[in-house]
């Protein structure tokens, strides 16, 4: 495997400037993404594997250039290089605390009416992703693998994508994806770009399947991309949106218990709180961490619960965070209010409920909170992921101690043997201190044992080889799929073997084939010269030739019943050989035709422009007509309800360009081109079709010799591509020569 370098992108830089004796220096940093990624790009096996030389760091740094090439002289990693990102403060200030955190964070998190709408903030975000692009660019190589992280840098896989279209990009989001209804309240050029910036990496991570589906939705809608078992096809790429669920170093949690500071800073913990036992909560500044919520459930934990007065200590830390910004300094003047409100009403001169620090704490002391607390109380009313939860659980080797999990967290959907809470229902949460307070041993081990084991088999080694093992399958599926216009020089050869073979087969789609696509169905007619075609190449003793179509027989007897052309209706229910008789499917199954009609005429009344199509074997809804955005919102809210009310059915809910369809069960285009295909030993096959309907078609023919082409620029299964119907027409012309 040829070496590559893998450059990460983020915010910051993972390293933080000291004045020392006068003179500036630089020491790494701490934080949410840096003890998240460190265990990774420092492990041996993620760089063996994926031919790793180079790990680079691009972020943004405090420092002007002067500063930082004095301080950077003095700065030794053996993991990484550091790419700085200068950004005058005004700009930073507007990008970060601006639109970064007081548009998407806010609104990320579930508190839209926290969100601002400053147009001076989002072109700021989007200069300084600019000025991220420029550091990549200046950086990157074409094999190297780009890993952008976090929603500061939403627009920068699209900027690099532009300049560098083979680039192998991902992106991580670390916060909830919301959903599209929240999503849809950003300006309407902010949001699709925002959307369009994501869609230039080739595989967009989020930490729960939750996230992942409001992405493919908001996409949808907003962009009209459509997606496929996480595959997404959007503008002639493939981009794949999953999930990897962020992870710790475990290893360096667990073995801290043992640590002597860590033990020596723990036991002086338990010798101040006594007899009494210990509720631990960390957090940053926030108002989604519901730290106000918290402290009205241990208040009322109290006030329900007498008995515990004098006997418990609630050790709460809040590290400062983003105070610059009013709606965090305003939390913080209501946590401090609460504090005093709980410690006045039940405190004594021996006994303070809750202990408040307002600080930082480095990892000995923070190990020594988790480990020699009885219980930990997590309530974030969001959080993407939540790893405090998971620290807390690796580090206690002791097998003790009780995890009280928010389910608004990430994290719950993998704890699951934590007390489960919402972090708004009060009696819940005190009810569940009151559980784990009194839960003995054997339970808390084997709860605490489960979880560690889960943790240990997916650690954030696991998670960072499992993300960029994804992304070099979509890469692969990428050039797979790649769109291969079909080039005279390929066309050349189509013309060779079509007329060196003494058995042909040809397989051709109707609308936007042979026809374009037109506002109504009966509108789509053929002309002179396609029946000219059709009617040589059928007539042709070394050709059979198909309409292979969801048109209706009806419909389809209407203009070809006087050429001698084969043809099938509906996608494969009905087929017709040599003008005989129809061949009806051998079961026939409508008792859901007019429960699936009365859902369908429901919804076009629900969105103008829309209009039912009846066929003898199925039933079609079109929204081609219809206004774009309103038309995607029904199709996908219709295409949910069928799936719904026909899960026990023999049926197919279907969707193509701009349709919703109903069909029974096994009726498809790659049932019918494999049957078709079965009735002579045909030594030319050619099949075109142009919707995802035709996907099937190709996919009954792909690894046979047979030539498949798309009609229009997606990427498709079918190995070569046309541009529209006109250059379907100009090719079966020019088989007609031969």
């Amino acid at each position: 495997m040829r070496k590559r370098n893998l450059i990460i992108v983020s915010n910051r830089l993972p390293v933080t400037f000291r004045q020392v004796n006068g003179t500036l220096s630089l020491t790494p940093s701490s934080g949410g993404l840096v003890s998240a990624l460190e265990g990774f790009l420092t492990s041996s096996k993620v760089k063996e594997q994926h031919g790793i030389n180079k790990i680079i760091w691009i972020g943004s740094t405090e420092s002007d250039e002067r500063q930082w090439k004095q301080a950077s002289r003095k700065i030794s990693s053996h993991h990484f290089r550091y790419i700085p990102v200068f950004i005058g403060r005004e700009l930073y200030d507007n990008y970060y605390d601006g639109f970064s955190n007081s548009t998407i964070w806010p609104l990320f998190h579930y508190f839209p009416s926290y969100s601002e709408y400053k147009s001076r903030d989002y072109d700021a975000y989007a200069e300084v992703n600019r000025l991220f692009m420029q550091a990549v660019l200046r950086t990157a190589s074409p094999n190297d693998i780009i890993w952008v992280h976090d929603y500061h840098l939403m627009l920068l896989p699209q900027m690099v994508r532009e300049k560098l279209p083979e680039a192998n990009i991902g992106f991580f989001l670390h916060i909830p994806f919301p959903s599209y209804e929240l999503f849809r309240l950003l300006p309407k050029e902010w949001r699709e770009s925002l959307l369009r910036g994501l869609l230039g990496a080739d595989l967009v991570g989020f930490h729960t399947l939750d996230y992942a589906s409001h992405f493919h939705k908001s996409a949808h809608m907003l962009l009209g991309a459509d997606e496929e078992m996480g595959i997404i096809k959007f503008e002639n790429r493939l981009i794949a949106a999953d999930v990897f669920p962020v992870s710790i170093d475990y290893r360096k949690f667990f073995e801290a218990f043992d640590d002597s500071k860590v033990a020596a800073l723990r036991q002086d913990l338990k010798k101040q709180c006594g007899e009494r036992k210990i509720i631990f909560s960390v957090d940053r500044l926030d108002y989604t961490k519901g730290v106000k919520q918290r402290l009205l459930a241990f208040r009322h934990f109290l006030n329900k619960f007498p008995e515990y007065h004098e006997k418990v200590v609630f050790l709460l830390l809040i590290v400062p965070s983003r105070d610059t910004i009013s709606k965090y300094t305003e939390s913080r003047q209501e946590i401090n209010e609460l504090v005093g409100h709980i410690n006045g009403t039940f405190g004594n001169v021996g006994w303070q409920p809750v202990v408040y620090q307002y600080k930082s704490v480095d990892f000995s002391n923070l190990l020594a909170y988790y480990t020699g607390s009885d219980l930990a109380l997590i309530t974030p009313l969001r959080d993407g992921m939540n790893l405090v939860s998971k620290e807390f659980v690796a580090s206690r080797k002791d097998k003790r101690g009780i995890l009280i999990l928010s389910e608004m967290t990430g994290a719950a959907s993998e704890l699951n043997e934590a007390l489960i809470i919402n972090p708004t229902d009060k009696e819940d949460v005190s009810a569940k201190i009151k559980l784990a307070l009194e839960m003995d041993e054997a339970e808390q081990s084997r709860r605490i044992s489960t979880m560690q084991r889960r943790l240990s088999d997916y650690d954030v080694v696991c998670w960072g080889y499992e993300f960029l093992r994804r992304l070099e399958q979509i890469k692969n599926e990428q050039q797979s799929l790649n769109v291969r216009v079909l080039s005279p020089g390929i066309f050349r050869e189509l013309l060779k073997d079509y007329r060196n073979a003494s058995k042909r087969l040809l397989m051709l789609d109707y609308d936007g084939t042979l026809v374009p696509l037109a506002r109504h169905p009966q509108l789509a007619a053929p002309g002179e010269t396609l029946f000219r075609i059709i009617h040589q190449l059928s007539d042709d003793v070394k050709n059979t030739v198909f309409i292979i179509s969801g048109r209706t027989r009806t419909f389809l007897e209407k203009w070809f019943n006087n050429l001698s052309v084969n043809l099938v209706a509906e996608h494969g229910a009905l087929l017709r050989f040599n003008n005989e008789d129809w061949k009806m499917p051998a079961s026939d199954h409508k008792e859901w035709k007019d429960t699936a009609r009365q859902v369908m005429l429901s919804c076009s009344r629900r969105c103008a422009g829309s209009f039912v199509e009846e066929k003898e074997f199925s039933l079609a809804w079109h929204y081609r007509n219809s206004e774009a955005e309103l038309g995607e919102l029904r199709s996908l809210e219709l295409f949910n309800e069928l799936n719904h009310l026909f899960r026990t059915y023999p049926v197919q809910v279907v969707k193509g360009k701009k349709v919703i369809e109903v069909r029974n069960m096994g009726f498809d285009k790659g049932s019918a081109a494999l049957r078709i295909k079965g009735l002579d030993a045909f030594d030319f096959i050619l099949a075109i079709g142009d919707d995802s309907t035709d996907e099937d078609m190709f996919r009954a023919l792909h690894g046979s010799f047979a030539w498949t082409v798309k009609v229009g620029k997606d990427a498709s299964l079918a190995k070569y591509n046309l541009v529209d119907s006109r250059d379907t027409v100009s090719l079966l012309n020019s088989l007609t020569r031969f």
